[in-house]
């Protein structure tokens, strides 16, 4: 019962996530404009909406209960991890610059963080 309950709660919150980074972000509109948004989702995650997937998947595996399929969150992390580390990172300091590099400094890629 209490795995199902973290499933749950794990799901909901990666909704919410995917929300805040997808919908209610206007990401479009900022990418329009050359600006670096790190207000709402962004303010907690460089990375609401993968993380968003990451719990979800997450959430439905404990919700299932299935150990052995606990695996496939740890890689996605470690694969997201150094994927955006080579590619969006990378042009996102080149476009940013000081600016990005202070946002990395305050706000975790993959797990939200409250300050």
């Amino acid at each position: 019962m209490i795995f199902n309950m973290l499933g749950i709660a794990l799901i909901i919150g990666a909704i919410a996530l995917w929300i805040g980074g997808a919908l209610k972000s206007d990401i479009h509109d900022n990418i329009d404009n050359d600006q670096l948004i790190t207000s709402g989702a962004y303010a907690y995650v460089r990375n609401p909406i993968y993380s968003a997937f990451l719990f979800l998947a997450t959430g439905m595996i404990v919700f299932y209960g299935n150990i052995i399929l606990f695996l496939l969150p740890i890689l996605y992390w470690a694969l997201l991890t150094e994927l955006m580390k080579r590619t969006e990172e990378k042009w996102l300091e080149e476009k940013f610059g000081d600016e990005y590099r202070k946002y990395c400094k305050e706000v975790n890629r993959c797990i939200p963080w409250f300050k």
